[in-house]
């Protein structure tokens, strides 16, 4: 987590800065804004920049627009300054802390900005064998597509990566190309040259050069226009990118991560994604299970974060009651480890006692965990029937299946015609001529009031 800070370093912002870096962000001060855009150009980048609030804000985001720069903008300053802080997010500031800071805020900022913990914390044997694959290439220079649902900790598995390579001590860089829209993002990857665009006063160095000698990964990859994708082909295959309005391209030494939520598959079928840089990404595949499937790490991970945030938030030491455990392994939790979080964070500040049960804890919906985990079991367990019933017709004739289907149903009917017509969506008409069939095939056919014996 790259932090700058843009503003008269004293005082209350100065406390801020310290804050951050007790956090773990990396921490660099720009006086002006002058001086901060001049900064972001020379590649010495910023995941996120706090702003004094009596700075031009709306001033220093025109030139980050302008230059097409993509990095989220918070304002902060003292509690008086209400007009300010109002101007400021008009101007397009995500967030305002008001000063003195506190350190739980600053915190939460960080981390929503950082999206993800750096904790990588596992012990399902799901989750193992993908962290065995991770340590084998973790030293060469592969490139690696991680896959799975949101929420998973593909963006964990890649820093892992980076952290077990022999680039660790090298940039990680990371671009979300979801989060930043298609006529930046060539800009954010490559970066351009002086007057390469109305707004491009001078040069500003891409991703590509900031991760120079380290790991460039390439978030949510599956959402990248297809007409940049060409040019990220190029830069991949030669290890040579051009910025844009450059005459000459220039040489870089990174390795590539790339994560997707989609199947890449799917969108080479449908022509949003090509196959050719398909290839060249996903020379190894790590597919993070989700979290259902990974019951070790439910339990271990709900542990992790009772503990976290109770000593977080100043609390008393809280535990998960037996049936919480129980009810969590059953949830269904489609955010996964996000979700997991998120949910037992609110868990703990609400729970009245150091125990938390069941009841305490509630889905983001509103749904109760005892609830959800009731439904989660017996959707398993149709889903489960409803497999077990596909793999019974493999290998029969739909003529087959068709006559067992109309035999039952008139079966259920006790020979009712018209009341099993009905069930089954067809005329009598048809009905009667498909009985007819059968019972010249030999087939007995019960009469109204009639069942077929059952063996």
């Amino acid at each position: 987590m790259r932090l700058l800070i843009v503003g008269a370093l004293e005082g209350q912002l100065s406390e801020a800065t310290k804050l951050a870096m007790q956090g773990g962000a990396k921490v660099a001060h720009a006086p002006s804004i002058e001086i901060a855009l001049a900064t972001l150009r020379a590649g010495r980048g910023a995941d996120l920049l706090l702003v004094d609030v009596m700075m031009d804000i709306a001033a220093l985001i025109a030139g980050l627009a302008a230059e097409r720069i993509a990095i989220p903008l918070v304002a902060c300053g003292v509690e008086t300054n209400a007009a300010a802080a109002v101007n400021a997010i008009r101007a397009g500031a995500k967030e305002y802390i008001p000063l003195p800071p506190d350190a739980d805020l600053i915190a939460a900022v960080i981390a929503a900005v950082a999206r993800d913990a750096s904790e990588f914390l596992f012990r399902d044997p799901a989750m193992e064998r993908v962290v065995k694959m991770a340590d084998q290439i973790a030293g060469s220079d592969a490139s690696v597509l991680i896959t799975g649902e949101s929420g998973t900790g593909k963006e964990v598995v890649a820093k892992y990566l980076h952290a077990h390579s022999k680039r660790a001590s090298k940039p990680f860089i990371s671009i979300n190309c979801a989060a930043i829209p298609e006529a930046l993002l060539e800009s954010e990857l490559f970066g351009h040259e002086k007057g390469a665009f109305t707004g491009a006063i001078g040069r500003r160095i891409g991703k590509f050069e900031e991760a120079n000698a380290g790991t460039l990964l390439l978030d949510e990859i599956s959402e990248m226009d297809f007409r940049l994708q060409s040019k990220l082909l190029r830069a991949i295959q030669e290890r040579l990118i051009d910025r844009v309005g450059g005459s000459k391209p220039v040489p870089v030494d990174i390795r590539i991560l790339a994560t997707s939520n989609r199947n890449l598959n799917e969108a080479v079928r449908e022509g949003s994604f090509r196959e050719d840089l398909l290839f060249r990404l996903n020379v190894v595949n790590l597919k993070l299970p989700a979290l259902r499937d990974r019951p070790g790490d439910i339990a271990a991970l709900s542990d992790h974060f009772v503990a976290k945030y109770a000593k977080a938030n100043g609390l008393t030491h809280r535990t998960l009651s037996p049936e919480a455990q129980v009810a969590l392994l059953g949830a269904p939790w489609p955010g996964n480890v996000r979700e997991l979080e998120n949910t037992l964070h609110r868990a703990v500040l609400l729970s009245q006692t150091d125990i938390i049960g069941p009841d305490a804890i509630s889905l983001p919906d509103g749904t109760g965990l005892s609830e959800a985990a009731e439904a989660h079991s017996l959707s398993a367990q149709l889903a489960q029937t409803a497999e077990t019933m596909s793999r019974a017709m493999v290998g029969r004739t739909v003529a087959d299946v068709e006559r067992d289907l109309i035999l039952d149903t008139l079966d259920h009917t006790l020979g009712n015609r018209t009341h099993a017509a009905n069930i089954l969506g067809i005329s009598i008409r048809t009905l009667r001529n498909k009985l007819n069939q059968y019972a010249d095939e030999g087939t007995f056919v019960p009469g109204p009031g009639e069942q077929r014996s059952v063996a």
